[in-house]
């Protein structure tokens, strides 16, 4: 069976891309947590990716004596071990396109992935209204978000960005929430697609399993001193997240 190597379900953005595109699509396999406790070489994180990647970084997929790392290496594996699954939309056009706009996500988006890292325990609208105000690049990264979701979901009238959903929604699933947690504002028919993303079942059943983790991990969030209690200093993208 393929085994899918994961980080924290409440930080990580980029396990969270495959394990929702294999839930969705009924593809069998294994997730195997791999906590963050730091990321340094010594680091117990480190010591057990290090002998399957040369990253060691999370996601990993393993089939066999076969290991591939990156999301969207991951991605294009799967779509071709399971043409069945249709993963990516049916035209070449429509393909050529979701494929710009997840490599797009996966190279850009720099400052909203910085500065609003993944937390889907938190609630942070403060912190989202002080990022929004001070972080031009922020809003400028939403807006981009809002021209391309809205053009796709007007070309192939929805509800997803090619109608059903492809890998393309999976990639920008955990963009739906980063959204929702940090209270980022977006006009009513981008609300709404994020709505649809975020009540699928499998992004539902991810959420409910990174809210019961309840593994604080202050180098993750140096904008909050416990669960319990919000501060303002803002936060980077993790470093064992690939």
């Amino acid at each position: 069976m393929l085994k899918l190597f994961i980080g924290n379900k409440n930080y990580s953005s980029w396990s969270m891309r495959p394990w929702v595109l294999m839930r969705q699509a009924g593809i069998p396999f294994e997730a195997v947590l791999v906590r963050f406790d730091a990321f340094d070489t010594g680091s117990q994180f480190k010591q057990t990716l290090s002998s399957l990647t040369p990253t060691g970084k999370v996601p990993l997929l393993v089939d066999g004596e076969l290991a591939i790392w990156d999301t969207l290496a991951i991605a294009e594996y799967l779509a071709e071990q399971f043409p069945e699954k249709q993963l990516w939309p049916q035209t070449v056009a429509a393909r050529a396109r979701a494929r710009s706009v997840c490599a797009e996500m996966h190279a850009g988006f720099s400052a909203l992935r910085s500065h609003c890292p993944q937390n889907i325990e938190a609630s942070l609208p403060e912190v989202g209204a002080l990022i929004w105000r001070d972080q031009p690049a922020v809003r400028a990264d939403v807006a981009r978000l809002v021209s391309m979701w809205r053009e796709l979901l007007d070309q192939h009238g929805g509800p997803l960005l090619f109608g059903p959903f492809t890998i393309a929604d999976a990639y920008f699933a955990p963009v739906c929430l980063r959204l929702k947690t940090y209270a980022l504002p977006v006009p009513a028919e981008i609300a709404a697609y994020v709505e649809r993303v975020t009540a699928l079942p499998v992004v539902v059943d991810w959420t409910a399993q990174a809210r019961a983790e309840q593994d604080f991990r202050p180098f993750e969030e140096p904008y909050r001193l416990a669960p319990d209690t919000t501060h303002t200093t803002l936060s980077r993208r993790p470093s064992g997240a690939g």
